[in-house]
C-alpha cells in the first residue's frame, strides 16, 4: 500500500479524484492542513462520486500532526514542478508516502528543504507549461510506483 498526502489542496474536483484514485488503488489518502473547501462539499463529493465510502481517508489539522503519526519520516517524497530529480529514481517501497502540494504554489520551501534529499519532479520534456493538474500528477506517480511494486 501506498500513503498520498495532500498539502492543503485548494479545488475539490482535484481532491474528489486523488480520492477515486485512492478507492481503486487501496492508497491512503492523508489530507493536511486547511483545505481550500468543507470535506462535505458537493463539487468534491460530485469529483469522487459514490467512492468515498471506500476512500482510506485520514485528516490532520497540521503537518506536524501528520508527521508525528506518519511512523518513517525517511519514506515521505516530496513531488514539485521546482525540483530536478525525476520521480522514477525514488526506491519506492510499499508504506511509502508521496506528498502533493495545493494547487496554486505547490509545497513549501520549508517542507522542500526539510525532505530535500526526498523531492522529485514529473518532466515535461515540451516545457510549455510550469505544472501538470493535480490529480493528473498524483494518478501518474501512483500508478508507475504500484506497476514498480507489482502490486496487481
Amino acid at each position: 500500500m501506498l500513503h498520498i498526502a495532500l498539502w492543503q489542496p485548494e479545488i475539490p474536483p482535484n481532491t474528489g479524484n486523488v480520492a477515486r484514485l485512492c478507492a481503486a488503488t487501496g492508497c491512503r489518502l492523508h489530507l493536511i492542513g486547511k483545505l481550500g473547501f468543507k470535506i462535505d462539499d458537493k463539487h468534491l463529493r460530485r469529483a469522487g462520486l459514490d467512492y468515498w465510502p471506500s476512500v482510506d481517508l485520514k485528516l490532520h489539522a497540521t503537518m506536524a500532526d501528520f508527521e508525528a503519526e506518519f511512523k518513517n519520516l525517511d519514506r515521505i517524497f516530496c513531488l514539485s514542478a521546482r525540483a530536478v530529480r525525476p520521480y522514477t529514481q525514488i526506491d519506492i517501497r510499499s508504506g511509502d508516502c508521496l506528498m502533493f502540494g495545493p494547487e496554486s504554489c505547490g509545497l513549501s520551501p520549508e517542507i522542500m528543504e526539510r525532505h530535500r534529499e526526498r523531492t522529485f519532479v514529473i518532466p515535461m520534456p515540451a516545457a510549455k507549461v510550469r505544472s501538470l493538474n493535480l490529480s493528473t500528477a498524483v494518478g501518474i506517480v501512483v500508478y508507475d510506483g504500484l506497476r514498480r511494486l507489482q502490486s496487481w
